[in-house]
């Protein structure tokens, strides 16, 4: 049963440097929902502990957790959170679970917006000013530039069938061509934001 005074929990989902922060940014500008993009988190850490370090995993998944726990709890209208998911790993899927509990708890609507775009665009996006002023860590464009190759040559970023049983809680969008303000217009319709 849902709860309609419950925040809606919107993930914006894709491969890196594809637009998410900034469609969430322009989704977050027309609905009053708050955008948590996911280097919100990343970047504090990074200054302390490396990516790869336990310190830095507890502390980034702690911390997340317990702002979908606050948000979910919250009289926020909802929240938007970016996220590189890999679809071939279930401890990927095990996260978008737990990030999500607070949210499905209430009753709240959890939302999928995917977007894919072709990788020389997002190559040109990985540079892009706003970007790299969120994201320090991407701002050494060369590691940057191969960390997102290495990526895609490595992990299934994109879904298949992964949402067949909830075609009407997804929407995948292929930004390659489209502005943000466009993708976010078409999902605020397509989810009744």
């Amino acid at each position: 049963m849902s709860d309609s005074t419950a925040p809606t929990l919107l993930f914006v989902i894709g491969p890196a440097a594809v637009g998410k922060m900034t469609v969430g940014a322009a989704i977050a500008a027309r609905t009053g929902f708050k955008l948590f993009h996911n280097h919100m988190t990343i970047e504090p850490l990074l200054r302390l502990f490396p990516y790869d370090s336990p310190q830095f995993q507890r502390l980034n998944h702690a911390f997340r957790e317990q702002i979908f726990a606050e948000a979910a709890a919250s009289d926020l209208p909802g929240l938007v959170f970016t996220l590189v998911w890999d679809f071939d790993d279930p401890a990927d899927a095990a996260l978008v679970e737990r990030y999500s509990a607070p949210f499905r708890d209430r009753g709240s609507r959890v939302l999928f917006l995917e977007l894919t775009a072709d990788q020389s665009v997002r190559l040109e996006r990985n540079a892009g000013e706003s970007r790299l002023a969120e994201k320090a860590s991407k701002r050494d464009l060369g590691w940057s530039n191969g960390n997102l190759i290495g990526m895609d040559a490595r992990h299934r970023l994109n879904s298949l069938d992964d949402f067949a049983h909830m075609p009407h809680l997804h929407l995948l969008v292929d930004n390659t061509h489209l502005d943000p303000d466009e993708v976010a217009v078409h999902a605020i319709e397509h989810f009744g934001l």
